[in-house]
């Protein structure tokens, strides 16, 4: 792209009006803080201390896997994310709401810059409408992405555009776009989608090298590129899977395919109209009827809206895939095959949002040709997604569901007074939590013998269960949870099932609490953090140490050493 170019680019004032409505959506973070409200699930519950305590670690580049002892006792280096991760680097250089709020600001810009020169350079005329081209982009960049992400799915419209323009290009291709092929993979999770991109633009590129008999070696060499770096941004995970024995993962026991026939054929249709909670496209209420109307109309006046009705039907059998993948008919197979335990074949629903936003895209232009009402109608639908989406921002979303404020959850003040009173060195002894997720414990600083990761020893895993055993056998849900995924090693309790966060507003004791505190010493528990009282401590060898409140947390800890 020529600086004349790029000059154009910038002075579209409607590309200036989609710029400044992120800004407002982004403010939230910038105006509040750590009062700020965001995603407590996969996020301040897990990834936000991932990248915090990693930071500080010491550890961030290491050739060998490594263990790192602020939880377990030894969890493998490799586990967390790489030292190439872009996100990573925001957290070692920022406190980390500074660090959040600037990933959240590059995740937004990049889905719409992304998706708009996708849009002007691939699927529309770039003479169309900017209600499409700049709405449809604006709409997209304020999906409720999962956080942490960053451009594992927000991203994938831009990398679609740079891998098309190295298509169409071939070595003439700008530079901005093999700067940008190489920078997205700092910024992406290669397990999570881009595995499954890449597989689709190889296929790409296979169809077009057998139908046109042309090699095509910028395209192939672009598609290498990409692979190579997150490859090398994922050294230490490869090494760990296929040249290091040092530990077995507990995915090696997983065990997702239990659901019935019926109960996978509800959750198709589930995630076709409501998607997954890491890849909501906001695609009920709005998108799928246009797309159908849009499909109607366009049979009506003898066109063939090929492209569209694919994409539909491409996502609907994303959605079957996604759901039979976790149906009991595959377990056999993959009780024999254990990749197909240990790697998700479901996670290629993640690239649902960008198909229906591009279908959307090709619907309304359908809609916008359709006289001057259909364009009073387009002016309507991108406006309704688009106030739907703003809603949806974070601060919105999670003050009104009334979950803690980032500086709320962590409650640093409050947590710092229980390590005074203890008076000891945090790496001297260990905690687990109940009532409360145990990475608000080791932002602070504590050495815990629960967490929630993605990957730990299989023994560990083992060794822990006999800690909670008493309270899963009075819950089959919590046993089978535990057992068959078991990521959450939490102090389980029956009362409680999968709520983790109980308030001093919130309290209720514990009456019959039946864990093993004979083999939570042995694990080397020596105090437990508990958000609610226990009301049979004496008889299970605990004692209450002390209570700590404070005024700005949601937390009231009652503190058992256990004896």
């Amino acid at each position: 792209m020529s600086f004349k170019a790029f000059s154009n680019f910038m002075h579209n004032k409607w590309i200036w009006v989609g710029c400044l409505v992120l800004l407002a959506y982004l403010s939230p973070y910038v105006i509040y803080g750590e009062d700020v409200h965001i995603r407590v699930h996969d996020n301040m519950d897990s990834n936000v201390v991932w990248y915090k305590l990693l930071a500080e670690s010491g550890s961030i580049f290491t050739l060998t896997d490594v263990a790192l002892p602020y939880t377990i006792d030894g969890l493998p280096r490799s586990t967390l994310p790489s030292a190439f991760d872009a996100a990573l680097w925001l957290y070692v250089l920022f406190e980390p709401i500074t660090a959040y709020t600037i990933s959240q600001g590059l995740m937004r810009f990049a889905a719409f810059f992304g998706m708009y020169l996708l849009l002007t350079r691939f699927v529309v005329k770039k003479e169309t409408t900017p209600w499409i081209t700049v709405g449809v982009s604006l709409a997209f960049a304020m999906l409720p992405y999962w956080p942490s992400g960053v451009l594992s799915i927000a991203g994938i419209p831009l990398a679609l555009y740079v891998f098309l323009t190295i298509r169409k290009y071939r070595t003439k291709a700008p530079k901005h776009a093999w700067i940008l092929l190489c920078l997205i993979p700092f910024f992406a999770n290669f397990v999570l989608s881009y595995v499954f991109f890449l597989a689709i633009i190889g296929l790409l590129w296979l169809i077009d090298w057998i139908r046109t008999k042309n090699w095509n070696g910028a395209f192939f060499a672009s598609i290498a590129i990409m692979t190579s770096i997150f490859v090398m941004k994922n050294y230490l995970l490869i090494t760990s899977m296929f040249f290091d024995d040092s530990f077995t993962s507990h995915r090696e026991e997983l065990a997702l395919s239990g659901n019935s026939f019926e109960r996978s054929y509800e959750l198709s249709w589930e995630n076709f109209l409501y998607g997954h909670t890491h890849d909501e496209a906001v695609q009920a209420y709005i998108i799928i009827p246009v797309i159908l109307l849009a499909v109607l109309l366009a049979l009506f006046k003898n066109r063939q809206p090929k492209w569209l009705f694919s994409l539909f039907l491409i996502n609907l059998a994303l959605s079957f895939w996604y759901a039979f993948w976790y149906w009991e008919g595959w377990e056999p197979l993959k009780e024999n095959i254990s990749v197909l335990n240990t790697f998700n074949f479901a996670r290629i629903h993640f690239m649902d949002p960008p198909i229906w936003y591009i279908a959307f895209a090709l619907a309304l232009l359908l809609f916008w040709q359709w006289r001057r009402l259909g364009k009073v109608l387009v002016v309507a639908l991108i406006l309704g997604q688009c106030l739907l989406l703003f809603g949806q921002a974070e601060e919105f979303k999670y003050r009104e569901a009334n979950t803690p404020t980032f500086k709320e959850f962590y409650s640093e003040e409050l947590f710092s007074s229980i390590q005074n009173y203890i008076g000891e060195d945090p790496s001297d002894y260990r905690v687990v939590s109940i009532g409360l997720h145990p990475t608000i414990a080791q932002f602070n600083g504590f050495y815990t013998l629960d967490t929630y990761n993605n990957s730990f020893p299989l023994q560990y895993k083992h060794a822990f269960r006999e800690v909670i055993a008493g309270e899963l056998d009075k819950s089959p849900n919590l046993e089978h949870y535990f057992d068959t995924w078991g990521g959450r090693l939490y102090m389980y309790v029956a009362e409680h099932g999968k709520n983790y966060m109980y308030t001093k507003d919130r309290n209720e004791p514990i009456e019959e609490l039946a864990i093993d505190t004979d083999a939570l010493k042995e694990l080397g528990g020596d105090y437990i953090l508990s958000a609610v009282p226990i009301e049979n401590a004496d008889d299970i060898g605990l004692d209450l140490e002390e209570t700590f409140t404070d005024p700005d947390s949601p937390w009231e800890i009652h503190l058992y050493s256990v004896l």
